[in-house]
């Protein structure tokens, strides 16, 4: 079993390098490295097989430090479960409102889809952390948690799953004529088809995190393409979309939000470990980071998506 785990994590390292490459990181000495949490340990996705993943494409770029917490439901509430190496021991079982602080930004890879929610507090300061101008990055099923939650929602713009509906705000999608719309009918909050290989339309050339990438690039590794999100929808801009085969448009996969004076960025992309690998993942997840923390972009692919098109 350990020779197993040793050639698994070989694997990802090997992978990891290859999608790395693609990023310059000469300037990145000289500026401050983005605190980064990542909070896990409840999900109905592989989150821990993803988080050490994802905490290894930060920190390789050069431009993160990654600390990672994992929650634990107990009654209705999650508390600290396990913390990595950096954090202090003594968060283990106890809430986790006071740590928001120490970070720079704070990436989810967590959802509560077996019911129960942070306590009040937790809420109360996570809310204060991004809408006074720190960063949040919402992955994949992040987008399924806490429906009930209304500034949650906010932040994240759209959602999907948790018995969402009509009642949680629009549809958000691009039509075929390119128009934004928000569609108020009746009807589920999330869905996706088999998994598949799709393409990306940048939406946003001008947008710090799409500048400089092609007008469509391909999401490589299949993977989830989630259609019939619905939320709020406010403050919202459309960064990236990929035409679902299911809904018959172009439905929002990469999002940026602002929250407050904070700035949220939301990927879709990202099933399981082999798509968090791909370079499309990578690249608009690390740039997304990057601007959610900071409001800016310096991470630059060397290698252009544009070879990801077929």
């Amino acid at each position: 079993m350990k020779l197993q785990k040793i050639f698994v994590t070989i694997i990802f390292a090997i992978n990891l390098i290859g999608v790395l490459n693609f990023i310059h990181q000469d300037a990145f000495s000289e500026q401050p490295k983005i605190k980064t949490l990542i909070i896990d340990g409840d999900n109905n996705h592989n989150w821990k097989g993803t988080t050490p993943v994802l905490k290894k494409i930060l920190e390789d770029s050069g431009r993160f430090t990654v600390d990672v917490i994992s929650l634990k439901k107990v009654e209705n509430n999650y508390v600290v479960a396990a913390v990595s190496e950096n954090l202090p021991q003594n968060l283990i079982n106890n809430d986790f409102n006071n740590i928001f602080d120490k970070f720079d930004l704070v990436v989810s890879n967590f959802n509560n889809h077996r019911g129960g929610s942070w306590s009040d507090a937790t809420k109360e300061a996570f809310e204060k952390f991004v809408k006074n101008g720190r960063g949040f990055v919402v992955y994949h099923a992040a987008d399924n948690a806490f429906r009930e939650w209304k500034e949650y929602n906010k932040m994240i713009a759209i959602g999907g799953w948790g018995n969402r509906n009509e009642k949680d705000g629009p549809y958000l999608y691009i039509n075929n004529e390119g128009k934004i719309i928000r569609d108020d009918s009746k009807g589920r909050g999330g869905s996706h088809g088999k998994r598949w290989t799709f393409t990306l339309t940048n939406q946003t050339p001008e947008h710090p995190v799409m500048k400089n990438l092609p007008a469509k690039f391909k999401q490589t590794v299949e993977d989830e393409l989630y259609d019939l999100m619905r939320g709020p929808a406010e403050n919202v801009t459309i960064l990236a979309t990929a035409p679902s085969k299911d809904t018959k448009r172009h439905e929002p996969i990469l999002l940026a939000i602002d929250y407050g004076k904070g700035r949220v960025f939301h990927t879709a992309l990202g099933h399981d470990v082999p798509q968090i690998q791909s370079p499309a993942f990578v690249i608009t997840f690390l740039r997304g980071a990057e601007w959610a923390a900071t409001g800016k972009v310096t991470i630059t692919p060397q290698k252009n998506l544009e070879n990801e098109t077929e």
